[in-house]
């Protein structure tokens, strides 16, 4: 059977809301709401006031990690103290209780047996406080992994700071000043992510729900500090109960566009192999490429 994804072109806090609904899934319990909180200085992230109606809908903690990186690039969420003032700068903890999963150690390690690359994640301890999982994705570009959307926001974005080194260096070490020295190929990094995806994905199943929004289409990322302006005009919100296919339906819809950017955009993609994510999530079991798209 095809995965459901629902869609809309309507852009707004009210929209994503009434996709939310139509997937028919109350998430129960203590719901960990996973967002991109915005690096200092980009200018492409969704900021807290689009996601509030969203997260107050479900009664929602606002979850991050700690980046494995920093001091190359200027960025400021590698460490607890500047990340934390971070999200109170962009106005994060002004709406919502906002938890730091891996603010304290230890971390906690899931095992992943049928993983391709990984056989365990390391992510923020905080995670196994929550009951279930919203996935808030701004889908758009990505300097290493192509593509960032829910699969992403469930491998890099769920893992603490070793976590992710362990991720970007496919397994071979989880000291992040190492790890850019280990950095992997562009099939194992996707390989890595997908199996870390899963693992989190598996942990929630039939708890997890996942919202993409095509805005600011960017080849970037919110993690950069000074992001590439958007690069195509805004497609809409996507949701589902499958992060492959949610992730394989914004593929194609920028695939199906014929706005001029595209060919931009997709070189990113491209060019750092992102679909194989897509493709070894898949083939995991962590959610379907065959989807059907209803348009609300």
């Amino acid at each position: 059977m095809k995965s459901k994804v629902y869609f809309t072109r309507e852009i707004t806090p009210e929209a994503v809301v009434r996709l939310y609904h139509a997937l028919g899934l109350a998430l129960p319990g203590k719901v960990a709401v996973k967002v991109h909180s915005g690096e200092k200085g980009n200018q492409n992230f969704l900021h807290p006031e689009f996601w509030k109606p969203m997260v107050e809908d479900v009664h929602g903690t606002i979850v991050e990690c700690n980046t494995a990186y920093g001091d190359a690039t200027g960025g400021v969420r590698d460490n607890t103290e500047s990340h934390l003032k971070l999200l109170e700068e962009h106005g994060w903890t002004k709406y919502f209780p906002v938890d730091l999963m891996d603010a304290e150690g230890p971390d906690v390690v899931w095992p992943i047996p049928n993983g391709k690359v990984l056989k365990q994640n390391l992510l923020g301890k905080n995670i196994e406080n929550y009951d279930s999982m919203l996935v808030l994705a701004h889908f758009k570009g990505h300097p290493m992994g192509g593509y960032g959307g829910a699969l992403k926001q469930l491998a890099i974005g769920c893992a603490s700071r070793a976590g992710k080194a362990l991720i970007h260096s496919a397994g071979k070490t989880d000291d992040r000043y190492e790890t850019w020295k280990q950095h992997a190929d562009k099939v194992a990094f996707p390989e890595a992510m997908a199996d870390a995806a899963y693992s989190v994905a598996e942990h929630f199943k039939g708890k997890i729900a996942f919202i993409n929004v095509m805005k600011n289409l960017s080849v970037d990322c919110d993690c950069c500090m000074v992001a590439e302006d958007p690069c195509m005009q805004d497609i809409g919100i996507l949701a589902s109960l499958d992060p492959v296919a949610i992730d394989q339906a914004c593929i194609d819809l920028v695939m199906q566009s014929d706005d001029p950017g595209k060919a931009h955009f997709m070189e990113r993609v491209n060019s750092r192999n992102g679909i194989h994510t897509i493709e070894a999530a898949a083939a995991l079991g962590a959610g379907s490429r065959e989807y059907e798209l209803i348009e609300r």
